[in-house]
């Protein structure tokens, strides 16, 4: 299956933007995760709900928020053009920011998962020993919870890699800038005569998203086994 050098730009650009996107959102997604896991506050239903949000708005909602938010005159996006020359439309940027929004529910659910799986009494028996909350989340938790991570950041990845709807809604459909590999095979079925190069595009896109997935599942398995639980 030989690709074109567009068609490798476009792979390369979904790669890119699928691995910011987790760099960027794994860290948050982990600490979220451990405060809707471990801990009970006032209002915690609604940060749960807004949370997921993304997940069930149409994507394109969820562009327009965007772009209504982080466009060059919104709120956010025209502080960060005045302060500090960054603009997120029409780049590569925008892209992160959007697969970040949708990936990031996604990302919390499946940690959450992992830690909550985890057997609590062996927090409560180290904090009974004097140690710190952190020093506990650090040598416990942390480790504990490694696979479920992981899983969630694969996930996230190859929902990032899927994204559509929020991409071209915020940031357009900009081939070199912004066009990932589902904006690519739909702008190549508006072409006459293009169904070659939407079949291997459809097929790249589809083993990426098996290996993805297999992966999580079998990182998914092996931490419940680790953690005694049978699936």
């Amino acid at each position: 299956m030989m690709l074109s050098a567009e068609e490798w730009d476009v792979i390369q650009l979904s790669l890119k933007v699928a691995i910011w996107c987790v760099l960027v959102t794994l860290l948050p997604a982990i600490a979220l995760a451990w405060v809707l896991a471990r801990r009970d506050f006032y209002g915690k239903t609604v940060l749960n709900a807004l949370v997921h949000l993304p997940i069930v708005l149409p994507p394109v909602v969820v562009g327009y928020f965007l772009l209504i938010t982080l466009g060059r005159r919104g709120l956010i996006g025209s502080w960060l053009l005045e302060t500090f020359d960054i603009s997120l439309i029409f780049n590569w940027k925008g892209v992160v920011v959007a697969t970040a929004v949708m990936s990031f529910p996604l990302m919390v659910r499946t940690i959450r998962q992992g830690i909550e799986a985890i057997d609590q009494n062996l927090e409560v028996a180290a904090q009974t020993l004097g140690r710190s909350p952190l020093f506990v989340f650090l040598s416990i938790t942390l480790p504990l919870a490694l696979p479920g991570i992981f899983a969630g950041a694969i996930l996230g990845f190859a929902r990032a890699l899927g994204e559509f709807g929020a991409t071209i809604t915020f940031v357009s459909n900009i081939p070199g800038e912004t066009r990932t590999l589902p904006l690519a095979i739909y702008s190549l079925l508006q072409v006459p005569h293009s169904e070659d190069a939407v079949m291997r595009l459809v097929i790249i896109s589809v083993l990426l998203a098996f290996a993805a997935i297999a992966l999580s599942e079998w990182l998914a398995h092996r931490s419940l086994r680790k953690l005694g639980v049978r699936d």
